[in-house]
């Protein structure tokens, strides 16, 4: 008998020591490539901080977005207070209004100055603080005679406070302000609360155009796509003419023409509500689908050559089911994309649209009204400028992150592993 020449394996030797991947779907696989990318991690955390300040930070702001304070008119987010007082602070505001704040920065009263008197010649004037009665309960008197002396020019001193005998040249210290925490406008209304009420109304233009957009674009361009030949000719010939004319001019000639005619009075209004909303979003959705119904009917034209969709054709399946169940979602990588990118552009043009002063009017706000009324103050106050001017390019740089992290994590092309 021949010696067995065989060695049997045991249970532990069987088993297999290749590395098997987990199986992932599309969507987990799209996930795992955008969590590598960190810029758009960090455009997606961007977006959702910018979401959550429009909508939770309305609610647990304590100031109404259209409540006037007009005793607390342009008070900027930080400032320099005069202690005059062992428990009284005053801060001159550059209007040269006298409020009366705490040592923390918190804005308390103002000083009464609507009938200012004292001496034209020496340039010192009296602040009365009154209580609820219209009682003065102290006087404070400023000298501005500093600010005209070309002998103290080199002191750097504007102004001297006097109460109760006592002269205070500098300043005590500088606050921020707790009342409000990013200042107030030219007629007293929190900047902050504005700021957030403009970032939705921004954010609900861009949205709502970016989506119904989507909708006409990507079945337009479907269909002209996929059904190609003189039909593809006549309604790209259509998206050419629109496309002839600069959207940007489009869209300011079509809201002069929507706010001179009744359409947005009886239509728009009682829909959006007045301001000036509807007539934005109408003007928006009226263009800017082009670009989505191009990029969808390329990348129709190239899909519906598909084995897939021959076989959806054999078994009787209608040319409707075969856009909408095949075309469409074979192209929604790009389509996604794109989306992602019209948001920040529809932003941008209604950040424009309203500095040039054809968007948004009061008491409603959005961030392009208040970049123009911050313009036109920003020399001397110049935080009314640079805080929306800060969230359109935060709002704007996290929404690119986004749509160029999404961009590689679709494309089954650009798979590295």
């Amino acid at each position: 008998m021949k010696k067995n020449r065989f060695d049997f394996l045991d249970s532990t030797q069987k088993l297999d020591k290749e590395q098997i991947r987990k199986s992932l779907t599309y969507w987990q696989d799209v996930w795992r490539r955008l969590r590598k990318n960190k810029l758009s991690i960090l455009g997606l955390i961007g977006v959702v901080v910018v979401l959550l300040f429009a909508t939770v930070g309305q609610l647990i702001n304590p100031h109404g977005y259209d409540v006037q304070n007009r005793d607390f008119k342009n008070v900027p987010p930080s400032f320099e207070i005069y202690k005059i007082d062992d428990d009284m602070y005053v801060y001159l505001t550059e209007m040269y209004l006298l409020i009366l704040v705490n040592e923390d920065g918190k804005l308390l009263d103002k000083f009464d100055s609507s009938h200012l008197d004292g001496d034209p010649i020496t340039k010192i004037y009296n602040y009365r603080l009154l209580n609820e009665a219209d009682e003065e309960i102290a006087l404070v008197e400023i000298d501005f005679s500093y600010s005209t002396d070309p002998l103290k020019a080199d002191e750097n001193i504007l102004y001297s406070i006097n109460y109760k005998g006592i002269e205070y040249k500098e300043t005590y210290d500088k606050v921020w302000n707790k009342s409000f925490l990013l200042g107030t406008d030219t007629v007293g209304r929190d900047l902050l609360s504005r700021v957030m009420y403009g970032t939705g109304i921004s954010l609900t233009i861009a949205f709502v155009a970016a989506f119904i957009n989507f909708f006409v674009g990507v079945l337009y361009g479907s269909f002209a796509g996929f059904f190609g030949g003189r039909t593809d000719n006549i309604m790209m010939r259509i998206v050419d003419i629109i496309n002839s004319i600069p959207l940007l001019l489009y869209v300011i000639l079509l809201m002069v023409v929507i706010k001179d005619s009744s359409f947005e009075a009886y239509v728009l209004d009682p829909i959006f509500g007045a301001g000036g909303l509807g007539t934005i979003i109408v003007a928006l959705i009226s263009v800017y689908w082009v670009g989505m119904a191009r990029l969808v009917r390329g990348q129709v034209l190239s899909l519906k050559e598909q084995e897939y969709v021959l076989a959806a054709r054999t078994i009787g399946v209608s040319n409707f089911k075969i856009v909408t169940k095949h075309l469409i979602p074979n192209a929604l990588g790009p389509i996604i994309v794109t989306m992602t990118m019209m948001i920040p552009a529809a932003v941008f043009t209604e950040a424009f649209l309203s500095f040039i002063g054809l968007g948004i009017s009061a008491p409603r706000s959005s961030l392009g009204t208040l970049t123009s009324a911050g313009a036109e103050i920003m020399q001397t106050y110049a935080y009314q400028l640079l805080v929306p001017a800060f969230v359109i390019a935060f709002m704007m740089l996290s929404f690119n992150f986004l749509g160029d992290g999404l961009r590689d994590a679709l494309d089954p092309r650009l798979r590295k592993g």
